[in-house]
């Protein structure tokens, strides 16, 4: 007599196989666990089961209060050289980058950000930088407010800084250091990363100078462990 296998199993089974045909591309967040039960007309326990299955398997991760995410694709490789441009970086891996810009502000500099910029007052850009829809990078970004005084007004309409700059007569930056050290996600951030808490992150503190040195940005940003590979350009500057 054949056994047959539990239902849970075959669930996660049809819902591997859809993942990998692309009907649910990396980042997705695939349907609730009611919807799942009303489809296979199991009850929510089975589909927990199958759920817990494939993300034990790595095909997907478990965001609280947010839902079961396809897991990332191979990371991509990410360069850190003298001209970091995301959208250049990504491109070149195949992905399709994106960016979204969740905060532009104003306000009295921290004490990092006046110490490496030598100003009291900053603009601030925050946002997620993604490849193929799926986030990648958190960002915190200052720059001088008394230096780019119209920068909040270009950046809405812009919604790039290296393309802000260029209007406001920057048109070239480089990279003058980085420092990278290791983390976790937790809180708002794994939400906006769409990864679980406790997942590994890599944080970047750099400084980006114009062409006479002046320092024009200091950066915070941090990368999610799985979906990026950080690599330390040798260019020559």
């Amino acid at each position: 007599m054949t056994r047959k296998n539990p239902v849970w199993l075959s669930i996660a089974q049809t819902l591997k196989d859809e993942i990998r045909e692309g009907l649910y591309p990396a980042g997705t967040k695939l349907p609730t666990e009611a919807q799942l039960s009303a489809r296979f007309g199991v009850n929510r326990h089975t589909v927990r089961h199958a759920l817990a299955s494939l993300n034990e398997d790595g095909i997907t991760v478990s965001q609280r209060g947010s839902g079961v995410f396809v897991a990332s694709n191979p990371p991509a490789d990410y360069q850190l050289g003298a001209r970091v441009r995301f959208h250049q970086n990504i491109a070149a891996t195949g992905r399709a980058p994106s960016r979204q810009v969740i905060r532009i502000e104003t306000r009295p500099a921290k004490a990092e950000e006046r110490d490496a910029l030598g100003v009291d007052m900053v603009h601030v850009v925050e946002g997620i930088s993604s490849g193929d829809a799926l986030p990648i990078c958190h960002f915190i970004s200052a720059l001088p407010a008394q230096r780019f005084a119209d920068l909040p007004q270009i950046m809405e309409a812009e919604r790039s800084i290296s393309k802000t700059l260029e209007r406001l007569g920057v048109t070239d930056y480089t990279r003058h250091s980085t420092r990278i050290t290791a983390t976790i996600a937790k809180g708002p951030r794994a939400g906006m990363l769409k990864v679980s808490e406790g997942s590994p992150l890599l944080r970047t503190e750099a400084i980006n100078v114009d062409r006479d040195g002046a320092p024009i940005e200091y950066g915070l940003s941090w990368f999610v462990g799985d979906r990026v590979a950080l690599t330390v350009a040798n260019d020559g500057h």
